[in-house]
Parts: C-alpha cells; structure tokens; sequence
C-alpha cells in the first residue's frame, strides 16, 4: 500500500510540476483488412478501427478521473498503409481519409500510420504512397505520416532521401495557409521502432500483435523539480542516480495506466515509452533540465554530455520499474515544442548543428524545427541523409521532423498553438549537397565488427 508521504508525492507531481501521460496509443493490425479492391477494403479498414478503438477516449478519460493522473492525448496506430496500397493499388488518397472519418469519429487526437517502410528499397506501393503524402497530409486533420529510409542493417536508401526532401517541402507549401501543419506531421526515420506511441512518428508494426495498447509517459518538469532540491555542489553522480530515482517513479505510474486501460479495453499490454516529451508550458521543458544540471544555456559547450548523461539515467529508471520499456524512451528535444529550446534558438546559443550534435545521444531525432520557406530539396534530403546516418552508425532511432516555413526566413516565427507550440525559423547551411543527393543508390550499411 503506498505511504500518505507517497500519495502526496504524486499529487504535487501532477499539479506542480506537468506530469502526465502524454499519450495512450492503440496499435492496430490492418493486415487482415488488405483486399484488391481499395474500397472493400478502406470499409474494412473503418469498421475494425471503429469495433476496436471506439472506446479508447472514454477509457482514458475514465482512468484519469479515477486516479487524478492526465491523459493529454488518445491515439491509434495502424499499419504502414503503403502494405495495403500493394494489395489494392488504387488512389491512396482514399485511404488517408478512411483514417481520418474513423479517427473524427472515435474522437482521438491522431492517427499514425500512412507509412511506408522503404530502408531496403520500394516494393509495391511504397512510392505511390509516399508521392502522395504531401496531399494526404493537407486534406486531412488527424492523420499522421512516417518514412523509414534507413537501418543499421540495411544502410540508407539515398533514392528515399532525394524523394523526402520535396515531400517535405510540398508537404509545407499545401498547407502554407495553416502554419505549414502538413510538414509537422511527417517524420522520415532511421531504425524506426515498430511499438512507438509518439506522433507523428507512430506506426503498428507488421511485427506488433493484431491489437495492443502502449503508453507514452512524460515529466520533464517532476525532472526538474527533483534536481532542483539538490545541492549545487552534489557531483554527476549524484545528479545520475536522482534522474534515475525520478524515471523509477514516472514509469511505475504509466505502468498502472497501461495495466488498467489494457483491462477495461479487454486488449494486451504492449509497451511504456518513457521519454521525456516537453511541452512548450513553462515548467515542462528538457532544455531547463540540462540548464538545472549545470549549464547557463542549452547550446552551450557540454549541452552533449549532459543530454547524454540525462538518457541514460531515464532509461535505467525505467527499465528498473517496469519489464516492458519500450518504444523510444528517453529525452526529445524538439525546438517549438520546449520553451528552454525555444529561447536557446532566439539567443543563438542553441543551432542546427549543435542539435546534430545531441541527437547522437538522445531519443530521437532533428524535431520540430523551422527553417526558411526557401531552403532547397537538396538541402532537406541532406539534412535527412546526415541524421539517418547517426542513427545507422550507433544502430539507434533517428528522425527527421523539419517545417520549411513557406514565404518566411530567418528571423520570423511559426506558431502552431497546443503541444506543437512555436518556433523561430533557424538558419540553414545552404551550401549545396545536390551532386551528392543526384547520385542516389543506397549508402551500404556499417561494419558491425570493428566499432572503435
């Protein structure tokens, strides 16, 4: 039974400090919904979304009533719809707003899954899907979308990279009107994980169970707030074990969520991502964590060292309160989305390549970053083609999420509202990549055996 000390703890952690769970996530097979004719099976498609996930809110909503812990977002994920579009050929348009009717009326916050798995090469399907994309993105309000060019064991498929670098530009010039939203909701991958629950990343893998539910806990701020009772003159280790001690604690909360939702839906307990997931509220931010560690600035000289250690200590905390970590599970350091990010890219301490520089160490990737409305393709799919190649060569999860801000430059701002927030338009180095982009081909996969 937990201590009155306990019950208290946890309570000033939800009110004080913005823990939450930012997201609980049903991952749906679509597998048995493939039929030659694209639209039996975008019915199928609505009808078994609507049978399994009709109650997803309500739960969720019922779990945060009853034990007084936030559950910010609802999701689902389904499988990578380019598998389908190999079966039934078709428009694949038609499938972007089959996702999007069920998810209005299930009442969730986002679909993911309009994803095509392509680190290998293209199999049927996969282009199709992914030239579609960019209009998927603007016709829709709920859908999210998801591009795997590369892994550590298959290398990077540069032919991918070329075509994502005018995805993700066209994806901002259609919904230049809405804040370039199209490009927000699309992240390009290296080594994507199959069970994440993080948008708009997420997808339910061809691996994954037929229908399971994972949870994505969040507490940048309850982080903070634990390292800030410390004594400045405590050393990193003592820094370490606190992190670590903090994680133990925000994981054995998203472990009861996942249990009792899992229970009320009648599905399986998949997985707990436990990454710190900041929002742009004042509290909730992981630049302010490296800043309590000992930095005057996120940017500064030994940002890396201490996201690194920062991870680490996450991972260890989670992995010691719960079996069942999974996902991505560490520290995301998107710029618009964290308000410490935020006004390290105003003051200029914080730039793209320092946040290069950090994604070797961190959870994800180039996140929610705005760069001028005119940098190039070619420049997009090189700034792809560098973070895919982080992830190949330290065999982690790397992604890229970057909004070109069409008609914007240097110097102005996007702003998004809600968990997405705003940022400034970051300078980009534009010294062309194009001979190299133009080459296409594949980028063969590392030597696993000499890794000094």
């Amino acid at each position: 039974m937990l201590s009155k000390t306990k019950i208290l703890e946890t309570i000033s952690m939800i009110h004080e400090e913005n823990l939450d769970i930012r997201t609980i996530t049903m991952g749906i097979s679509l597998l048995d919904c493939a039929d030659a004719d694209i639209d039996v099976s975008c019915e199928k498609i609505y009808n078994k979304i609507y049978r399994l996930a009709k109650d997803l809110v309500k739960t969720g909503d019922i779990i945060a009533k009853r034990y007084g812990i936030p559950i910010v977002n609802k999701r689902v994920s389904v499988t990578p719809i380019a598998m389908l579009l190999a079966v039934s050929g078709g428009d694949p348009i038609k499938y972007a707003k089959t996702l999007d009717r069920v998810a209005s009326d299930i009442g969730i916050d986002f679909i993911g899954g309009y994803s095509a798995l392509v680190q290998k090469g293209f199999s049927a399907g996969d282009l199709k899907l992914i030239k579609s994309i960019p209009e998927a993105l603007a016709m829709t309000n709920y859908v999210c979308s998801s591009v795997n060019i590369g892994s550590t064991k298959a290398g990077i498929n540069m032919d991918a990279v070329k075509i994502m670098g005018g995805m993700v530009k066209k994806a901002a010039e259609l919904t230049k009107d809405r804040q370039c939203i199209g490009a927000a909701k699309l992240v390009v991958f290296c080594n994507a994980p199959e069970d994440n629950p993080f948008m708009a990343g997420a997808f339910h893998g061809p691996g994954e169970p037929d229908v399971i539910l994972n949870v994505g806990v969040s507490g940048p701020g309850v982080v903070r707030a634990a390292l800030q009772k410390l004594d400045d003159k405590a050393d990193l280790q003592a820094v370490a074990d606190l992190i670590k001690k903090t994680a133990y604690k925000v994981t054995r909360m998203g472990q009861l969520v996942g249990e009792e939702a899992s229970k009320m839906l009648g599905i399986p307990f998949g997985i707990i991502d436990l990454s710190l997931a900041p929002t742009p509220a004042v509290g909730d931010s992981v630049a302010h964590i490296l800043e309590e560690i000992g930095l005057e600035q996120v940017g500064a000289c030994g940002t890396t060292a201490a996201l690194a250690m920062l991870n680490d200590a996450v991972k260890k905390g989670g992995v010691m309160a719960s079996s069942n970590v999974g996902g991505l599970s560490g520290a995301f350091i998107p710029v618009s989305e964290d308000a410490g990010m935020i006004a390290g890219a105003e003051s200029g301490a914080l730039i793209i390549e320092k946040l290069e520089a950090m994604t070797a160490v961190c959870s994800v990737g180039l996140d929610m970053i705005i760069i001028p409305g005119d940098t190039p393709n070619e420049v997009i799919s090189a700034i792809i083609a560098d973070e895919a190649a982080i992830g190949m060569i330290n065999s982690k999860t790397t992604a890229v999420r970057v909004i070109p801000a069409i008609g914007l430059s240097e110097g102005d701002k996007l702003d998004f509202g809600g968990l997405l927030g705003y940022g400034p338009i970051m300078s980009v180095n534009k010294k062309s990549p194009a001979k190299m982009i133009n080459r296409g081909g594949k980028i063969p996969a590392p030597i696993q055996s000499l890794k000094n």
